[in-house]
């Protein structure tokens, strides 16, 4: 574990919106994630970054129980979701997952209009009384996601006619659509062209005004151009975690300087 005083101050929960206490992942008998704690803020964008099979997306994963799915995978230590913890038996995933929204590596619209792809959520979780309800909730949920006006003539297209950068902002719009209070990403523009990679970035920037956005990279020009904190995984461990901006020009652990300047990785 990265034991620091500035780290164990990072862990006081009344300042953060997820608080992980030494977070442990088993598959199996492989030991993926050790000893991780970490706070993660309200309203700020967090990259995770570090080398490929670190443990970053793994531990993304733990944080809405996606790893529940992985049947040989276990989590133990705590995770709290404004001090709550949410592996406590009485709570419901699906619940959990509409309050911790995900965004994958690959957009992945539902087989359905691209109204019916933003309406499914508020609808399973009836947060719409009725159809004029859900109109709203769906050019809300577009516009949040930067895509209103490219679809707004055609919201009963399939999703999966869209572009791959429209896909990805699509799904992004699909996440959010439940009234998230966190969303999750990962490696959200790796199947993107830049255009659409830029895209993306620019509504990340304008969605941490609203959630706390957590993103896993393998772009550290990524991380530097769009969050605010950053975590550098390594073997499975958090070696590193502070803002942003001294982690790529003052790392105080040799292995982070040792990433960035790519030594390692």
């Amino acid at each position: 574990m990265y034991d620091s005083p500035a780290l164990e101050a990072a862990l006081d929960q009344k300042e953060s919106k997820i608080a992980a206490k030494d977070v442990q992942v088993f598959y199996g008998d492989t030991h993926a994630i050790k000893d991780v704690s970490i706070d993660i803020p309200e309203k700020t964008v967090t990259a995770f970054i570090g080398p490929s099979g670190c443990g970053k997306s793994t531990f993304l994963r733990c944080l809405n129980r996606m790893n529940d799915t992985i049947d040989i995978c276990r989590v133990k230590g705590d995770i709290l979701l404004d001090g709550e913890d949410i592996y406590d038996k009485r709570v419901d995933p699906v619940q959990l997952r509409a309050k911790v929204g995900m965004v994958f590596q690959k957009p992945n619209p539902f087989p359905k209009s691209i109204y019916d792809n933003i309406a499914y959520g508020p609808r399973i979780h009836g947060l719409a009384k009725n159809k004029a309800d859900l109109d709203e909730i769906v050019e809300k949920s577009l516009r949040r996601g930067a895509i209103w006006d490219e679809v707004k003539d055609r919201l009963h297209a399939p999703g999966t006619g869209l572009s791959g950068g429209q896909q990805q902002r699509l799904c992004i719009a699909r996440a959010v659509a439940t009234q998230p209070e966190v969303l999750l990403m990962d490696e959200p523009c790796s199947a993107l062209d830049p255009i659409a990679t830029a895209q993306v970035e620019e509504l990340i920037d304008e969605l941490r005004h609203k959630f706390a956005v957590v993103i896993v990279t393998h772009s550290m020009q990524q991380a530097a151009r769009v969050s605010q904190k950053t975590a550098f995984f390594h073997l499975g461990n958090l070696v590193e975690f502070g803002d942003t901006g001294q982690i790529f020009t003052n790392p105080t652990d040799p292995r982070t300087e040792s990433y960035i300047t790519g030594r390692i990785g």
